[in-house]
């Protein structure tokens, strides 16, 4: 399995004048490629080869005067550069043809030095290594102190240097791990070690087994932080000192918050793993509940990182996950006799089942489902339960009364 370790870098200032000079000539020759397949098309020619742009672009660029302080930076990254451009437009045209799972992709675009985010990515024949102190030693830059948090598992195939929007320095090394010593590492849980998982607002999950994890709202805590800081970047001249300074005071609260979220992702996504041998989840429309009211608390819970964090971790350890469908009706179902009580506002927390008397929670009951649902709930002889299906009552044919922000929230209290 192919994963990214990141590490934070602290480049000298010297070495911060040569990633600049990196990045502006990765970004140069990614433009020159751009335009060079766009003049090919406006033109009605065949478009070049990545041979021909590299010949061009880069060998024959470096002798003119124009562009002679190409030879400044290692080729390997302006070559990169080149293969960004490939694989850029192999995924426009794969999009356009609908052979690309996910959103439609854009033709590529021209990359811009005020871009917050530039990166260069260097392979093995650029001849980098992690020196014996511990440092990256890279072409034409040097040796860059590095932060190790941990160990890399095996020797990299590659690294991206990246400079973010706050001004941070990090190291993305490219390995490749073995599943079967992954799988060694952590002891397995019970075989019948299953959990099924509702995500939420009030609380960010619930377990099929009753357990709830509190959302920590890191960006709502921010914000009167956040506030302040954009107040003061927003009485600054453009395009004055103290400007680009309040920009990377925002910039560096922003990404504060950021990586809170990210590591509490981190730690409840490797808690669930290792407890679990299997998970299942709610497929969700993140990106319809996004247009709602709900907006800021939706992007603030960061559903779509957690779940895409379990499941990858579920494939590198060898646990089971599962995606029900976003329009099982989880909410709607009894967990104890099967019964359809139909949909339900947002605001009902708590409700008694009809046929059985059963008093649920909201959320524990969805999770109960989630779990039933994706085929995961064991009976007492050890055989894998669901509730069976029931009709569905007059009453519940429509829903009638509510109001609803649009249909993506509408779906969502049906659950």
């Amino acid at each position: 399995m192919r994963l990214r370790y990141a590490f934070r870098l602290y480049p000298e200032p010297g070495q911060r004048v040569a990633l600049a000079r990196a990045f502006g000539c990765a970004r140069v020759v990614f433009n020159d490629a751009v335009r060079t397949r766009e003049d090919a098309h406006k033109a009605e020619l065949p478009y070049p080869s990545a041979a021909d742009l590299s010949q061009r672009l880069i060998t024959r660029a470096k002798q003119t005067p124009e562009r002679a302080w190409l030879a400044e930076v290692s080729s390997v990254v302006l070559q990169q550069a080149l293969r960004d451009v490939e694989v850029a437009y192999k995924n426009f045209f794969a999009s356009l043809k609908g052979e690309r799972k996910g959103p439609k992709m854009g033709a590529p675009r021209f990359r811009s030095r005020k871009d917050r985010r530039q990166s260069i990515r260097f392979t093995a024949n650029a001849r980098w290594k992690i020196t014996d102190g511990g440092k990256l030693l890279l072409p034409k830059i040097g040796e860059i102190k590095v932060k190790w948090s941990r160990s890399l598992p095996v020797v990299p195939s590659s690294v991206t240097v990246i400079l973010d929007a706050a001004g941070r320095y990090f190291a993305s090394f490219v390995v490749e791990t073995d599943p079967d010593t992954d799988r060694e590492r952590w002891e397995g849980p019970a075989p019948d070690a299953a959990i099924g998982i509702d995500l939420g607002l009030t609380h960010f999950a619930v377990l099929s087994d009753g357990t709830k994890i509190d959302s920590p709202r890191f960006l709502r805590r921010a914000e009167k932080k956040l506030r302040k800081a954009q107040q003061n970047l927003s009485r600054k001249q453009k395009g004055s000192k103290n400007r680009e300074k309040a920009r990377t005071k925002v910039a560096r609260s922003h990404a504060a918050v950021a990586d809170a979220r990210k590591e509490f992702h981190h730690q409840l996504s490797t808690k669930l793993i290792r407890e679990n041998q299997a998970i299942a989840v709610e497929n969700l429309a993140v990106s319809g509940l996004a247009r709602t009211r709900l907006a800021k608390s939706v992007h603030d819970a960061g559903w779509s990182q957690f779940v895409n964090m379990l499941e990858y971790k579920a494939q590198r350890f060898g646990r089971t996950f599962v995606k029900i469908d976003r329009f099982e009706p989880t909410s709607q179902i009894c967990s104890t006799c099967g019964h359809r009580d139909g949909p339900k506002p947002l605001d009902v927390r708590e409700w008694t089942c009809p046929a059985c008397g059963t008093h649920h929670d909201r959320d524990h009951n969805a999770a109960q489902n989630v779990k039933a649902a994706a085929g995961l709930a064991v009976s007492a002889c050890g055989a894998r339960v669901r509730p069976e299906p029931v009709l569905a009552q007059r009453k519940e044919t429509g829903s009638h009364g509510i109001t609803y922000p649009n249909r993506a929230a509408q779906r969502h209290s049906d659950r």
